[in-house]
């Protein structure tokens, strides 16, 4: 099978053999436009006819248009996406806002990459109507493949906004050369760009098993963007023309606003009030000689294309006739300050859409660019704060993006919680490295430090250069951290699991989601496979979406468990049936058990609405289970949750609970249902399908969601929340009882408190000062054991009796219910490992 890099290569020599089919050639020669090949190979139109070379800024000697831009039509970095848009309306487009850079809607990525991804998988396919057709969109997207490269290249970044062009056709409406022209006028008449001043490269695409011809469009060594044309399917050698055509045009925002500007890097346009501020901040001073020197040669030092970037930067500062130290002095505080602006405005528009940094996933490079960030003032010494970064960043892109400025508290907590990480790693940091610095410090103990402790590389070199040792960071540092992380992360994966032979099976109809009080169908046998039963239709809900399922009796059968496989539910009873294929059976489910698993799934909603309520805006879902006895629900959040919060987070359920919302359960369109309810809808996770089920309690909570739910909130009953855990770097768990279970567990609580009042020899309201002692004594007695000796008469006895009031006996409820015989065994243990140590 060819991969994609195969696949373009080939298609590309095709559509080069071909270009008058598969590129807007009528277009290009109406506008005096000629085809040429450059000596890289590359088949390039211009109007000029002494050119040679494609303008590629390899093939051109790099960025040429700082002394003066070609663009007549200078714009700033909000202007430039407000002239776009309304260019592109009065053409038959409509603009659209961005979506959410942290790509919940999918299960393939964390991040947006690209305008397309807001479409894919089933706009693409054609399943899902698009929002609007054709559109332009300003999408913010988060790569981190070049963190090496941002500040140096003046031209990379780790977050930008992809202004996209799309359209979504059948073949009978495709028109490649509207939409070629389209952008043609854009640069001649938008940018008011002189013909002579573009060159347009003929290219391909392929991905995900689809191809198509790709026009790129370069001036003064710039590439300004691309329009990619996605018209036909490969499955192997075989090739046809898709039945919706995609028009996928990506233009970067940041180059396209420094190239009219023509003066400046590519930060100072894409973010000038807040360069102007951390100059003022930090007292670098930018040499505008050596930058109008350097800039058409920065893409040199792209770290990912060069052998050596210590080389590199000889060559370029031969070049600017520079020595290579004073370049460097010159160029890397400023690369600094850029890298700093730049880190700090992809961490506004993620934590603001609900990301979290973190140890695991999309998250980890989160933390990796603002540690660099912070690296990068700590080791110049600046007085910066990343809070007013964020501040400035909301406030310069507030015409664009004034959601940036409503999560702008909430941005500053998480960041907050980070600094005060970043600086306890920087206390552990010398002990580390002091033990280390008698060994050679590799690349890879560097990546490892970086990895697994958070120690920047800068700070190791710091430390080694006291003690008179030397330290070699590598310029692509970054690129290998990530590629090392991913390596671990893909090493962790898991197996699908093992998968019946369901072949020509037609999807079961599911009769549970429209009342949860359902409790009896009849259907159609379809299957049978040794115990396990398919039906065309039935009310049993399968295990999914972290909820249990429910137990019930086919013609009396019980069953063992009960499962979905793609479209198809799977019964499973414990005896093989009793019935054969093609028959008719009743299927019966157990009341209690689906009211209890309606309750805690129900709760589910409300407590992930209350702890957002308390928490703020950034709560989302990571995992959930609901069983009859408890539920738990996985939220993202920065720190564990004290006392207090959890108490306020139970308190608001209960409230929610208590003013009995009613809860719609309906059927949607996909674009129908985002329209409506936007990409809140994903909190929970990415959800198959062009359909999708809502669930929706009007204000407080809704998401896609295929679980059996309550009637009104009012029917959850009491919600009590047992604990509180942080399970991972950025997740919390809340365990907890509602309903029915929620009355066991108070009487579990008193239960168990009468037992450790036993075993304590105490009053109950006495347990927990007596527990706190009995805590103290053998914390008191390990340490007498660890160091073999033994105490002194009555040091390990209990000095009073216990503290005594009912707000300690409430709180200690819980706690006790929720360690349930395991506190007890370990209060046993504590007073047998005590008087073991008195003898």
């Amino acid at each position: 099978m060819p991969n994609d890099k195969d696949v373009k290569r080939e298609f590309k020599l095709e559509a080069s053999k071909n270009y008058e089919k598969f590129y807007a050639v009528n277009v290009l020669k109406s506008e005096g436009f000629q085809r040429k090949k450059c000596a890289c190979g590359t088949q390039f139109w211009t109007v000029n006819a002494d050119q040679t070379t494609c303008g590629d800024p390899a093939c051109s000697g790099g960025f040429r248009f700082f002394n003066g831009t070609p663009a007549k039509h200078k714009m700033d970095y909000i202007e430039l996406w407000q002239e776009f848009a309304k260019f592109f309306q009065a053409r038959g487009y409509t603009p659209i806002k961005r979506y959410p850079v942290v790509a919940r809607w999918r299960d393939d990525t964390d991040f947006v990459q690209a305008s397309i991804y807001d479409f894919q998988p089933y706009v693409v396919s054609g399943e899902v109507k698009p929002p609007a057709n054709p559109l332009v969109v300003p999408q913010f997207c988060l790569r981190f493949n070049d963190i090496d490269n941002v500040g140096i290249t003046g031209a990379h970044y780790t977050g930008f906004v992809m202004i996209g062009q799309h359209a979504f056709m059948p073949p009978e409406k495709w028109n490649q050369e509207k939409y070629f022209t389209d952008i043609h006028e854009w640069l001649t008449k938008g940018l008011m760009l002189p013909k002579k001043e573009i060159t347009y490269h003929e290219d391909a695409w392929a991905g995900g098993g689809n191809l198509g011809p790709c026009m790129e469009y370069f001036s003064r060594g710039l590439e300004l963007g691309n329009q990619v044309y996605m018209m036909y399917e490969q499955r192997g050698n075989v090739r046809k023309e898709l039945n919706l055509k995609v028009l996928d045009m990506g233009m970067g925002h940041e180059r396209n606003a420094w190239f009219t500007q023509g003066t400046s890097t590519s930060y100072e346009t894409t973010f000038p009030t807040v360069c102007k501020k951390l100059f003022e901040k930090t007292g670098v001073k930018v040499n505008k000689s050596v930058i109008q020197k350097f800039l058409p040669y920065s893409s040199y030092l792209n770290v990912d294309e060069v052998e050596s970037i210590d080389k590199t930067w000889q060559e370029v500062a031969k070049k600017i006739g520079m020595d290579t130290k004073e370049l460097k002095e010159q160029i890397l505080p400023l690369s600094a300050v850029f890298s700093v602006g730049e880190h700090l405005r992809s961490l506004l528009f993620a934590l603001s859409d609900g990301a979290l940094p973190s140890n695991v996933g999309g998250g980890y490079n989160l933390r990796v660019i603002l540690r660099r960030a912070l690296g990068f003032i700590d080791s110049y010494g600046w007085d910066v704060d990343v809070n007013d970064l964020c501040d400035w960043h909301a406030s310069y892109l507030k015409p664009l993006f004034p959601e940036l400025s409503e999560n702008l508290e909430n941005v500053k907590k998480i960041l907050d919680v980070e600094k005060r990480k970043h600086a306890a790693t920087r206390e552990k940091t010398r002990q580390i490295v002091s033990k280390l610095l008698d060994k050679v410090i590799t690349e890879e103990k560097l990546i490892e430090l970086y990895d697994s402790n958070g120690i920047l590389p800068d700070v190791v070199k710091e430390e080694a250069s006291k003690a008179g040792k030397t330290v070699t960071i590598p310029d692509d540092f970054y690129a290998k951290v990530a590629e090392r992380h991913e390596q671990q992360e893909q090493a962790h994966a898991t197996n699908k699991a093992e998968q019946l032979d369901l072949k020509g099976i037609p999807g079961t109809k599911a009769l549970y989601y429209e009342d949860y009080a359902l409790l009896c169908s009849h259907g159609n046998v379809i299957k049978i496979i040794g115990k396990d039963v398919v039906l065309d239709q039935t009310v049993a809900y399968p295990t999914s979406g972290g909820q249990v399922n429910d137990k019930v009796w086919l013609n009396g059968q019980e069953s063992e468990a009960i499962f979905k496989q793609g479209a198809v539910i799977v019964h499973r009873l414990k005896e093989a049936p009793k019935f054969k294929e093609g028959g008719a059976v009743e299927v019966k489910v157990d009341a209690a058990l689906r009211k209890q698993l309606a309750q805690h799934h129900t709760a589910t909603h409300v407590v992930g609405a209350a702890a957002r309520s308390v928490l703020g805006s950034h709560i989302n879902q990571a995992g959930a289970k609901k069983t009859e006895e408890k539920a738990h629900l996985d939220i993202t959040h920065f720190e564990a949750l004290t006392e207090e919060e959890v108490k306020r987070i139970e308190d608001c359920a209960n409230g929610l609970v208590k003013k009995d919302y009613a809860i719609s359960k309906k059927f949607y369109p996909r674009d129908e249902a985002e329209k409506e309810f936007g990409m809140r809808l994903y909190q929970g996770g990415a959800v198959p399908g062009n359909t999708i089920r809502v669930v929706n309690i009007s204000g407080i909570d809704v998401q896609a969601c295929g679980g059996t739910h309550l009637n009104r909130t009012g029917e959850i009953g009491k919600v009590r929340i047992l604990k509180a855990s942080k399970i991972q770097d950025g997740i919390v768990r809340l365990t907890f009882t509602a309903g029915k279970a929620a009355e066991q567990t108070s009487a579990g609580s008193e239960e168990i408190i009468k037992k450790a009042a036993e075993l304590l020899g105490v009053d109950t309201d006495q347990v927990p000062g007596r527990a706190a002692e009995v805590f103290e004594l053998w914390k008191k007695a390990k340490k007498l054991q660890k160091k073999g000796q033994k105490p002194a008469p009555g040091e390990l006895d209990f000095k009073s009796a216990a503290r005594s009031t009912g707000d300690l006996l409430e709180e200690t409820a819980k706690a006790l219910q929720a360690q349930k015989e395991h506190l007890l065994n370990t209060l046993s243990r504590f007073l047998r490992e005590i008087e073991e140590t008195k003898r």
